[in-house]
């Protein structure tokens, strides 16, 4: 999925034809807050973005992307009309991966995807791991979650646990929730086995145990 973020609808509209006619999802929006608001439920591959829009401007908004944990690996293509060099370093140095200056040509503005895409992907490749948070890390594949570098040996259901929590880190995930991913729709239990498997959790993964918060009254969140 890519997301093109665009207030002008002509242009907006062509580079979206441009991305579903060569094989990508693609969604567009005319401005940074329906951005976010499509990144609290899906994360792209990779974002367009223009920088003169309505509201906040490009660059605040690469700020935000580039400042949250949850989407600051989200490649960045700028694509503006602003072609100084001064907006070109300002743009590169906040974190873009690539700077196009309109007009564009749309062959190359796909081979431009493609070429942040392939990057991106081979640094995933290289990473040791799927997720982090802080000194915490778990590599999905191989089954290992590690603590400031050291192995945290966890039974199949705590790590399905965390595993969710990381996935959904920020997020609020109530009991029946983790319930119904964890243990499946048959599972007769109590939700005080919810409870028990993070007090689990916890005690195995020592200082990192912190960023397991509880938020009374709903569940359970995974946060810095």
């Amino acid at each position: 999925m890519i997301y093109c973020v665009e207030d002008e609808f002509n242009i907006r509209e062509l580079f979206l034809y441009t991305l579903e006619s060569t094989g990508f999802q693609a969604k567009g929006f005319s401005c940074g807050s329906e951005l976010f608001q499509a990144l609290e439920t899906q994360i792209p591959q990779l974002i367009l973005l223009d920088i003169m829009l309505q509201g906040e401007d490009g660059i605040e908004i690469l700020k935000k992307i580039k400042s949250s944990t949850k989407t600051k690996d989200i490649p960045v293509i700028m694509v503006t009309a602003k072609g100084a060099e001064y907006d070109k370093v300002i743009g590169l140095d906040t974190g873009a991966d690539d700077y196009m200056t309109k007009p564009v040509g749309m062959m190359e503005l796909i081979s431009r995807i493609k070429a942040v895409l392939r990057r991106t992907s081979n640094k995933q490749k290289n990473k040791d791991y799927d997720y982090q948070i802080k000194d915490l890390t778990m590599n999905v594949d191989k089954h290992i979650v590690t603590v400031a570098g050291e192995d945290v040996t966890l039974s199949c259901k705590e790590f399905n646990l965390l595993k969710l929590l990381m996935e959904h880190k920020g997020s609020i995930l109530n009991r029946d929730q983790l319930l119904e991913q964890i243990w499946g729709y048959e599972f007769d239990g109590e939700t005080r086995t919810v409870d028990v498997h993070i007090r689990m959790l916890r005690q195995k993964l020592g200082k990192a145990s912190e960023y397991i918060q509880t938020v009374r009254g709903f569940g359970y969140r995974l946060s810095e």
